[in-house]
C-alpha cells in the first residue's frame, strides 16, 4: 500500500498594519502583515498545522520584515507574543 504524506501551505491570510511606520523608509500605512500556515496532509488531506510563518512586508521599499525583526508596535499589531 502507498501512502502519499507531507506538508503543504495553507491559505495565506494578509492583513494591512494601519498607523505604523516602516522602520526602513519611515513612509506611514504601508506595512502588510502576512501569515502562512503549514499543514501535515495524508492523501492531500489537511490533518493538523505543523507552524505559521509570519512576515511584515512595506509596499513603498519592498522591504520585507521577519519574526525576529518585528517592532513591539508590529508585534502588537498582530497580536503576536
Amino acid at each position: 500500500m502507498i501512502l502519499f504524506l507531507g506538508t503543504k501551505s495553507g491559505k495565506e491570510e494578509t492583513k494591512l498594519l494601519a498607523g505604523i511606520s516602516c522602520p526602513y523608509c519611515k513612509q506611514t500605512n504601508t506595512l502588510s502583515a502576512i501569515t502562512s500556515p503549514t499543514y501535515f496532509h495524508l492523501f492531500w488531506i489537511s490533518l493538523f498545522k505543523v507552524s505559521t510563518n509570519h512576515f511584515v512586508e512595506c509596499s513603498h521599499c519592498k522591504r520585507a520584515y521577519y519574526k525576529n525583526e518585528f517592532t513591539p508596535e508590529m508585534r502588537q499589531a498582530l497580536g503576536i507574543d
